[in-house]
């Protein structure tokens, strides 16, 4: 099995893109109850993934910066705080499982950096609960 298997496609996924304002990615984030979201260039490469810590952070540091005026800060001028490592479609699920302990989604890349969905570490889990499960029902099959 490979990292395929786990993907979110980007079509079912939300992001942002980095020529965007910060109001419209609070409104996105908002609108969908995120606390995160990948970043996206005009192209699709993954650039980063914003919080809303960086969004607070932005906030804070500039000022008189209030909501209104967040209309006039495009993403790309707002710092991230976080690195989120991503992941290839290639890689090893060790690998995967690594990265998705240190953060919620993992971003998965093609060869070219084009992002083409993410892996929850919810999934993951999941996955490895009924593993766990089956392995445990084989065990118990065993002993009687």
């Amino acid at each position: 099995m490979n990292v395929a298997f786990f993907i979110t496609p980007k079509s079912e996924c939300k992001y942002v893109y980095d020529y965007w304002t910060m109001r419209q990615a609070m409104e996105k984030m908002e609108h969908h109850r995120y606390t995160a979201v990948p970043i996206l260039n005009k192209k699709g490469n993954y650039v980063g993934t914003l919080t809303e810590g960086d969004l607070l952070w932005k906030l804070k540091n500039s000022g008189d910066l209030d909501f209104r005026h967040a209309e006039s800060i495009m993403l790309k001028d707002v710092p991230l705080y976080t690195e989120v490592k991503t992941i290839s479609v290639d890689d090893e699920i060790e690998n995967m499982i690594d990265t998705s302990l240190s953060q919620n989604f993992v971003p998965v890349v093609d060869d070219f950096g084009i992002f083409i969905g993410i892996i929850k570490r919810r999934d993951i889990i999941a996955y490895l609960s009924r593993l766990m499960k089956n392995m445990s029902k084989q065990d118990t099959g065993a002993k009687v």
